[in-house]
């Protein structure tokens, strides 16, 4: 009975999941856009990464104490980049990918343009929605949170990572859309390095913004659809062109 049982909540997932698809591709399909359907990642024991955790201390003026092993770390490894989870592990750039989708078992969509479809937009914070966008010869992490900034007011942050470096970014130029309605609601940006931390992107509010009761205008039925688009920037248009 419990192998029935377990099978039974299998089907009615999949059933569900494919569903959600269906609806997604039946309002995005005239756009010619590929949807990915997004489950959330609910986590009641909430743990900040080392990066937030540092932050926190700085903003406190706490210095993190000083250890000898410490001036031998590498420079060069990056932590793990997805939120909700207290992941030890740590790579370099090239490996990001790979542990994320392996480990994480976080999807990866490619195309110039997609549609995020997150679901299940009533779950209590902190929750993410997490893909991978292998678009124009990279790939880019789009987060979107659900936290509470501030104490019974949760606010949905969305932003876009670059999985290299810095100066790698500032050759992209990333737009995050909501359409629905007869409303329409843009974010354009320079998408971040996935050496910053999605967490001080988010407390500093260099990302998509949107607090409950505008986060229901765009969503149907309790998800949220976000058109993604990236471009390269003008400006290194501009120089490869001279």
């Amino acid at each position: 009975m419990l192998f029935f049982t377990q099978c039974f909540g299998a089907v009615l997932d999949l059933i569900h999941l494919r569903f959600q698809h269906y609806k997604a591709k039946r309002v995005f399909s005239a756009a010619g856009q590929l949807v990915c359907v997004v489950n959330p990642t609910h986590s009641l024991k909430y743990a900040p990464t080392r990066c937030a955790a540092a932050q926190s201390s700085a903003e406190q003026g706490i210095l993190p104490p000083c250890h000898h092993h410490e001036a031998v770390h590498d420079p060069q490894l990056v932590p793990c980049t997805c939120p909700l989870f207290s992941c030890p592990w740590e790579g370099h750039l090239e490996v990001v990918v790979s542990h994320l989708r392996q480990t994480h078992r976080i999807n990866i969509l490619q195309g110039a343009e997609i549609v995020f479809l997150a679901t299940d937009m009533h779950l209590p914070a902190p929750t993410d929605w997490i893909i991978m966008h292998s678009c124009l010869g990279h790939q880019f992490l789009l987060v979107l949170r659900k936290q509470e900034k501030y104490e019974g007011h949760p606010q949905f942050f969305a932003t876009m990572m670059l999985i290299g470096t810095p100066t790698q970014a500032d050759n992209f130029t990333y737009r995050l859309e909501l359409n629905r309605n007869q409303r329409r609601l843009k974010w354009e940006a320079t998408p971040r390095s996935v050496l910053e931390c999605v967490d001080s992107v988010i407390s500093d509010g260099d990302c998509l913004v949107l607090n409950t009761s505008l986060a229901q205008l765009f969503s149907d039925n309790g998800s949220l659809a976000i058109g993604i688009a990236i471009t390269t920037s003008k400006v290194h248009n501009a120089e490869a062109e001279m």
